[in-house]
């Protein structure tokens, strides 16, 4: 009894000074009022901590926030003395919980990166990858000091350079340099979206798209993760070029849909699928139906079923968008009218993730009760397919969810599709029994 009122007398006593410990005013930013670990002085003379007042200048300020002076100059003057302060004041306080404060690394400048960057590209012409590595590595290095050094990096031209030098090196060979392969694309991952039209270019060469395959066939699941994330930056843009290289080369599409099937983590999955979209959406109507085939045969279909059945909103979205787009082609209907979890997970995804994934939803039940939108010119062998898609989205609710999305408000077009349906439906409602939609007693056909 008495040594545990000894230790709560001891606990309060060190609570006690921790209360008494006051951090002096001109240790605090006068921004965020915390103690300043990288202190530096505007030429107003007062001195802020450098993360707060380049925030404060990047949300598009141009005073001082203290005096309130319009700035004619934003250079900031690291304050030597105030931070020594601060540090002897830290080890003085030490046994109050305080930790010493690192002294910050001088930021790098735009003539550093520059200069850096210019041996990269000499290098890369001369194909000396040990000289090359040694550039990146320190170009990361400098990266992971801060955010500003990254930003540094980005404005002065390094992605347009390290795409530059991918293309080079994967022009050689993929397996002689594969180390300076994986080095300039895990670079180029914390420097995405690539703004310049050489990264671009030269990231969306044969060559880079090529090496870019050989990762996701041969590397590990982080090597396959950055070379899946810069596909899916560059095939953003839409460049039909890109798209086309891509769908060429020897089992690029059969990779795509395995990495779906094996959901190998949510980045690598969600990045798949995201190919897959701009892919299969391309601006050309005959590309895109050609890769819609591709991708159709392989067993996209079943798969993207799978993924529905159990997945978060972001996947879920992703795998509704593509599924619709497949929907748009006789083959993909063919597939889903084949599979018995089509319907059911359709309907049971309307409402239930998000208003994005209730219209894909819509349209791709629209597309399957409707020819894909077209217009019949005769009989169709797809009739009877269409009938029994009809009849079996209103066994598992999709009248009642139909009226619904039309009651709390939806998009033009899927407002159009809804009552479309309703009208199709509205034939087959008669005398039918309405159930849940859910996937019991279901056969999952591949």
């Amino acid at each position: 009894m008495v040594l545990g009122w000894r230790r709560r007398k001891n606990c309060g006593r060190k609570d006690k000074l921790r209360l008494e410990l006051v951090v002096p005013n001109h240790f605090r930013c006068p921004i965020s009022l915390d103690l300043m670990k990288d202190p530096v002085t505007l030429s107003t003379g007062i001195t802020y901590d450098r993360d707060n007042i380049e925030r404060w200048f990047l949300d598009g300020n141009f005073t001082c926030p203290v005096t309130n002076q319009v700035l004619r100059s934003f250079d900031l003057i690291p304050n030597h003395a105030i931070r020594i302060m601060i540090q002897e004041w830290c080890v003085e306080n030490r046994l109050h919980g305080i930790e010493r404060i690192p002294t910050p690394r001088i930021p790098i400048s735009s003539a550093q990166v520059a200069e850096l960057l210019l041996h990269v590209k000499s290098s890369a012409r001369r194909l000396d990858q040990y000289g090359c590595l040694e550039l990146v590595q320190k170009m990361e290095k400098w990266g992971e000091e801060s955010e500003r050094n990254k930003k540094c990096i980005v404005e002065n031209g390094a992605t347009g350079a390290l795409a530059s030098a991918f293309d080079s090196f994967a022009n050689d060979s993929i397996e002689k340099n594969l180390n300076v392969l994986v080095e300039i694309l895990s670079a180029l991952n914390w420097m995405f979206p690539l703004q310049m039209e050489e990264a671009q270019k030269c990231l969306g060469s044969q060559a880079s798209l090529r090496c870019m395959v050989w990762f996701l066939k041969h590397q590990d699941i982080a090597g396959k993760e950055k070379s899946i994330v810069a596909l899916r930056e560059l095939l953003s843009f839409g460049n039909e070029e890109h798209f086309n290289v891509l769908a060429e080369i020897e089992g690029a599409n059969e990779l795509l849909v395995e990495l779906i099937i094996k959901r190998l983590n949510p980045t690598i999955t969600k990045a798949s699928l995201a190919v897959v979209f701009y892919m299969v959406s391309s601006p050309s109507s005959s590309s895109s139906n050609k890769m819609k085939q591709r991708f159709i045969e392989l067993g996209l279909v079943s798969a993207l079923l799978e993924i529905l059945m159990d997945s978060e909103r972001s996947l879920c979205e992703k795998a509704l968008a593509i599924f619709d787009s497949l929907c748009s082609c006789k083959e993909g209907r063919e597939k889903a009218y084949s599979n018995a979890l089509t319907i059911p997970v359709l309907v049971k995804k309307i409402l239930r993730v998000s208003a994005l994934a209730t219209e894909c939803s819509v349209s791709a039940i629209w597309k399957l009760c409707k020819n894909g939108g077209e217009e019949k010119e005769e009989e169709d062998d797809d009739d009877e397919e269409e009938e029994e898609a009809m009849v079996e989205a209103m066994q598992v609710g999709a009248f009642q969810k139909l009226l619904v999305v039309l009651q709390i408000g939806c998009g033009d077009e899927t407002k159009v599709k809804a009552t479309e349906l309703l009208k199709l439906l509205n034939r087959y409602g008669s005398g039918m029994e309405c159930v849940d939609s859910d996937y019991k007693n279901l056969k999952r056909s591949h």
